[in-house]
């Protein structure tokens, strides 16, 4: 299953807009709502050992190839950046090209994973996917980005949290492979919003208190009153506009939304966990991408965590994670329970977490 950065209810109600002045835009996302998504097995640059076995090649650094689809929706296009090469002057592929390095820093430099799947993957991205697409997404094999519609939205590599939030779902598909569908799935959207914003914050130098803990800044054009898709310090409050409605995600599991569509909410529910990591991260200070983002990344790695964890059970991986690092009587561990009982999910305590 591809994970599209656009959720599905936004593109509908854009979609059922009958005002002249977003005809394009509806047009647009009545095409990406019906766009045929296909799952891509990954692939791997393969040589031979010196016993004539095949293995794969592992370079501990980025290996990046940006083609062109030229407006088709035909994968992979026309490879226009590869790696080393110099700018190729199209800010879509020079954004892809630039934000697909700074993701594969932030896993290689802070955490030691080599590339999306810790084992070299090389990282591949299409741009100028469609005609006007509105959506970027990753397809289990590399990253495609759409230009927008111009009316409502504008090229999806303009920001660097997008890219970093559907890499992540790579990420995630090669460790927790977190069940896309009711509270898993939207940990899983969670997930890639985190990392997402650890991407774009350790890119800039950004502190807890510096960054913007928005994803999708800068993909809105200046007809949308709002400054992104989400927020994970205060999600529900990311747009308020009169043609794409309130952003309705929920920070409290208090508010959480029971529904059939969207794989059981996905996007929407996962606000929750957003706004716990955000506690999380506000409570230790300093770079988000130190303790907590180490204890999130410790958690997908785990050997307790299910591909149908629930909230609950996430929260107590977490602090089994945060446990194990750092210790019972941390400030690390105290964060971590603070920050989900923050948003109504009081996890297990250390002793209990830790031992599962």
């Amino acid at each position: 299953m591809t994970h599209g950065i656009i959720p599905p209810y936004l593109l509908r109600r854009i979609a059922r807009l009958d005002d002249a002045k977003y005809a394009v835009a509806a047009h647009a996302a009545r095409v990406a709502l019906e766009h045929d998504k296909r799952f891509r097995s990954v692939r791997f640059d393969l040589g031979f050992d010196e016993n004539n076995d095949l293995v794969a090649t592992l370079v501990d650094a980025p290996d990046r190839t940006i083609s062109d689809a030229a407006g088709t929706m035909t994968i992979p296009g026309s490879p226009v950046r590869r790696e080393g090469n110099d700018p190729t002057g199209d800010p879509a592929a020079d954004e892809a090209y630039d934000g697909l390095g700074a993701t594969f820093a932030l896993y290689s430099e802070v955490y030691g994973r080599n590339s999306i799947d810790g084992a070299g993957l090389p990282l591949d991205a299409t741009v100028h996917y469609g005609d006007l697409y509105d959506n970027a997404f990753w397809d289990g094999e590399r990253m495609v980005f759409g230009d927008g519609d111009g009316e409502i939205f504008t090229r999806f590599t303009a920001s660097l949290s997008v890219i970093g939030h559907e890499l992540a779902h790579g990420v995630t598909q090669y460790t927790a492979g977190l069940v896309y569908r009711d509270q898993s799935g939207a940990l899983n959207e969670s997930i890639s919003d985190v990392f997402g914003a650890l991407v774009e914050q350790y890119s800039r130098g950004q502190t807890v208190a510096d960054a913007t803990w928005l994803i999708g800044e800068g993909i809105f054009t200046a007809e949308v009153e709002g400054s992104a898709l989400r927020s994970l310090r205060a999600p529900g409050t990311a747009y308020d506009d009169d043609v794409l409605g309130k952003d309705p995600q929920p920070a409290h599991f208090d508010d959480y939304i029971q529904t059939d569509e969207d794989g059981g909410g996905v996007h929407l529910n996962s606000g929750i966990p957003n706004r716990a990591f955000y506690l999380v991260a506000e409570s230790l200070g300093g770079n988000a991408w130190e303790h907590a983002g180490q204890i999130w990344y410790d958690a997908i790695n785990g050997p307790t965590l299910t591909a149908r964890a629930d909230f609950a059970q996430f929260a107590a991986a977490t602090v089994a994670a945060a446990l194990e690092r750092y210790g019972a009587q941390s400030a690390e561990v105290a964060a971590v329970i603070d920050g989900w009982t923050g948003v109504g999910i009081p996890p297990l305590p250390p002793q209990v977490a830790g031992s599962t």
